[in-house]
């Protein structure tokens, strides 16, 4: 009866997914990492990861970057993250431009039987092509705040949602968000070190007289060791 049950909402989850892919507005996108993550002591560990995203409906290279960072467990509840990523970013003239981004991340965690619930608050900084433009000096900084769930099926299997809200930090432009990512999927655990998540990410801009909307499946492969 278990098995059954467990084939049955794998099922509906892949289902689902095929019908939300069908789902292109204004573009399609594919976004592929290799997540890399190594413990220096139970509190401490250290994070690399490698993504590539194509947009333009799956046809181009949009953005790829490099990311660093450094994890500390305070306790099981509280996390604290500093990290820097490395990014390529593809633009109209099919060039590519340098961008340096800078980030801390404080999560919350709480699990109660099967569900765990985070949230994470995250202030970022970012600089674009630093040597070769006017306004490269200048920081775009933005508060990221994400709200997640997770549901345990059993000990592989996992399934996941969350939404996520992008604050501009400007002074010439007070707005509460101006993009928003809404996230769901599912995570595979073949064993302690190796996983793979499948997910399904809609991103809508905020505040604009024409909003863009992303449609965008994920698929990330997890190295822990």
């Amino acid at each position: 009866m278990e098995i059954q049950k467990n084939k049955f909402l794998i099922f509906l989850f892949i289902s689902f997914f095929a019908l939300a892919a069908k789902a292109q507005v204004n573009d399609a996108g594919l976004w592929t990492s290799v997540n890399l993550e190594k413990e220096i002591t139970k509190k401490l560990s250290v994070s690399l990861s490698e993504e590539v995203r194509m947009n333009e409906n799956i046809s181009e290279v949009g953005t790829i970057f490099t990311d660093f960072g450094i994890n500390y467990k305070v306790n099981k509840y509280i996390r604290l993250g500093a990290y820097y990523r490395y990014i390529n970013k593809r633009q109209v003239d099919d060039s590519y431009s340098e961008r340096h981004r800078y980030y801390f991340d404080l999560t919350l965690r709480g699990k109660y039987r099967l569900f765990t619930l985070s949230f994470r608050t995250r202030f970022q900084s970012q600089y674009a092509d630093i040597y070769s433009s006017p306004e490269g000096k200048t920081a775009e900084n933005y508060s990221r705040n994400k709200l997640s769930l997770k549901y345990d099926l059993n000990k592989k299997i996992g399934f996941f949602a969350s939404y996520e809200i992008y604050t501009p930090l400007r002074s010439y432009d007070q707005v509460f968000k101006d993009n928003t990512r809404y996230n769901f999927g599912l995570e595979y655990s073949f064993n302690k070190m190796h996983s793979i998540d499948l997910s399904y990410l809609i991103q809508q801009e905020s505040n604009v007289k024409k909003p863009w909307t992303d449609y965008i499946i994920c698929l990330g492969y997890n190295f822990g060791f």
